[in-house]
């Protein structure tokens, strides 16, 4: 993955999910037309007519992909809507010191790679955005680093399955079945993710409703045990 793109300046922080998406239209479970909706509230005023001082809504930055956020973005509920509103309006790339850990998780199997920047970056891109609207930043997923506006890199941590998982544009349960190489990234990142507790999936395509999410991971595990274990005896 390797991308150019102006950058869309969302300064705020601690924007939460019910911000990014309004809990009114969370009825819907299909993704696409939901980047429309994206920070509604925002955008748009109470007789729906858009906002020109909302930085969505200026045409300079139509089509922009990386979206530069202030600290602590996506925190609140779990709901997916929220980055599958991101991706349906065109980021494929969110900048940032900090993630909530679930929105995080759900960026990265919907096709978003979320980038945690040191303080100090953070704040030199926003800078660097503000003199040069223009300007663009480069993200190689490949290196693990961004190319801020004067051409400066900077490195970012991403765990080796979401970026194998990202450069070879498939999700998590792309891998059922798997080979012995993405047998063993996958069961190492669900391993580490089980001993710190987290929550791995939350979507319903395996057990169709979202009460039965802990059945789906349990479905998830027992696979990735029995690919893991047939991967090590081949």
């Amino acid at each position: 993955m390797k991308l150019l793109s102006r950058v869309v300046p969302l300064p705020h922080e601690n924007v939460d999910t019910d911000q990014i998406i309004p809990a009114r239209f969370l009825k819907t479970t299909v993704k696409e037309g939901l980047g429309g909706l994206l920070l509604f509230d925002w955008r748009y005023d109470s007789a729906g007519n858009p906002r020109p001082e909302c930085v969505l809504n200026q045409p300079a930055l139509a089509g922009a992909k990386i979206l530069l956020a202030g600290n602590n973005f996506g925190c609140g509920s779990s709901r997916e809507h929220a980055p599958w509103a991101l991706a349906d309006f065109g980021f494929r790339v969110i900048i940032s010191t900090s993630f909530a850990d679930i929105f995080r998780g759900n960026c990265l199997k919907n096709g978003i790679l979320p980038i945690v920047v040191d303080t100090a970056s953070h704040g030199k891109l926003f800078r660097l955005t503000a003199e040069r609207p223009e300007g663009e930043i480069a993200i190689d997923l490949a290196a693990q680093t961004l190319f801020a506006q004067d051409g400066e890199a900077i490195e970012f941590p991403i765990d080796p399955f979401s970026k194998k998982c990202l450069l070879e544009n498939v999700d998590e349960l792309g891998y059922l079945p798997i080979d012995r190489t993405g047998a063993d990234l996958l069961f190492q990142v669900f391993s580490a993710r089980y001993e710190n507790g987290s929550t791995i999936i939350t979507t319903n395509r395996l057990c169709g409703a979202p009460h039965n999410r802990f059945n789906a991971e349990s479905i998830v595990m027992r696979s990735l045990l029995v690919a893991n274990s047939a991967s090590r005896s081949c």
